[in-house]
């Protein structure tokens, strides 16, 4: 069923509050689930594979926290099915050398198995993440083209000197603490220098210097990107003192 991305926010927050809203929009959605599964299994899932409950399961995740600072609900449910399904695969990844201890050959053998099993599947998932940061970068960069910014521009702008980038991390840190200052930015798709120096007690020069690096890194943290969220949430929380 084609619905547009106005009226699916709208299913989605009735579902956030109703169990039955939330089964129908599962149900209705499943093709869109089992695709994301078959992207992930690199065939279709049959209704008896974990993967697909587990699919299931990170949609009725995604409607639970989704919101519109989120960016396009499927684009987020998308994220979080394949977060779940990685997540997974790593934990049986983990399993998978316990099992083959109860094995009767010798340790030598039993070391030689597990280090293929482990080193096949460790490229398996090192395919899959490279080929999830790839999309996220895609999207990313397309969102940052209705800013008038692109990724070169970005790895130009980018702070230097770890003053500038503390200045820097400041001024988003306030921003994520203040919903109201990125709906704005997402819906002018100006970065609000002024607002963000005043909350965050920041030179405003330093943020008009760096404002192309602020649009990156401001949509990173609003719009669902998770692996790339992951990373720069880590360089924002080595700024706190």
């Amino acid at each position: 069923m084609d619905v547009s991305a106005k009226e699916l926010v709208s299913k989605v927050y009735r579902a956030k509050k109703d169990s039955q809203a939330a089964d129908e929009l599962i149900e209705t959605y499943m093709p869109f689930i089992k695709s994301e599964t078959a992207k992930f299994l690199k065939r279709s899932p049959d209704n008896s594979d974990d993967e697909l409950s587990i699919a299931m399961f990170a949609f009725y995740e995604a409607i639970r926290n989704y919101s519109r600072l989120k960016g396009a609900f499927l684009k987020f449910a998308s994220l979080q099915i394949r977060s779940r399904l990685i997540d997974n695969f790593r934990k049986e990844k983990r399993n998978s050398g316990l099992i083959s201890l109860d094995s009767s050959a010798d340790d030598d053998d039993k070391n030689e198995l597990i280090d293929t099993i482990s080193d096949e599947h460790d490229d398996y998932e090192e395919h899959e993440l490279r080929e999830a940061t790839r999309n996220e970068i895609e999207e990313l960069s397309a969102q940052m083209n209705d800013f008038g910014v692109s990724m070169s521009d970005v790895a130009e702008n980018s702070p230097k000197q770890h003053r500038t980038l503390e200045i820097c991390q400041k001024a988003v840190r306030y921003a994520r603490n203040n919903p109201e200052i990125l709906n704005d930015f997402l819906r002018t798709k100006k970065v609000p220098i002024a607002r963000l120096a005043e909350g965050a007690e920041v030179e405003r020069k330093s943020l008009e210097r760096h404002r192309r690096y602020l649009v990156a890194v401001l949509l990173i943290c609003t719009n669902g990107y998770e692996i790339m969220r992951g990373h720069i949430m880590q360089v924002l929380k080595g700024g706190e003192r």
